[in-house]
């Protein structure tokens, strides 16, 4: 068996400058590891070029039975986005978002990597972001 996941792109405004993705997974105990939620080059940025890198402004969501939920940026080594449990509501635009470093390498996509996956563990989480070229 599987986990039972889904990724949703909940909006996109029409000049493509913000994009919201809603994560659900409920788990029979298998677990994901460094797999791609968001393909940044799929996306277009407000001048309609392929997006390159992004910026968050706010993670939302909930993470119950696993340990944790890790997100990343993908580079050579990867950029930590977030580890997240519990209920969360974390909002990084009134610093002005938290922004992909761009490290050397990689695609700039952000990866999920479940922790403690056992039957019945569950996530929703959803991200809001600005898209960059």
């Amino acid at each position: 068996m599987a986990d039972a996941v889904n990724t949703q792109a909940l909006w996109a405004q029409t000049n493509g400058r913000r994009y919201a993705v809603r994560l659900t997974n409920r788990s029979d105990g298998t677990g994901e590891s460094g797999v791609t939620k968001v393909d940044i080059s799929t996306l277009k940025t407000p001048k309609g070029e392929t997006a390159t890198w992004s910026v968050i402004d706010r993670i939302v969501g909930h993470v119950s039975g696993f340990n944790h939920v890790r997100l990343v940026w993908d580079h050579n080594t990867d950029d930590e986005i977030a580890v997240l449990s519990g209920s969360f509501d974390l909002d990084f635009d009134v610093e002005g978002g938290l922004r992909d470093p761009r490290s050397a390498g990689g695609t700039g996509d952000i990866l999920l990597t479940t922790n403690g996956a056992v039957n019945g563990a569950s996530y929703d989480i959803t991200i809001y972001l600005r898209l960059r070229a």
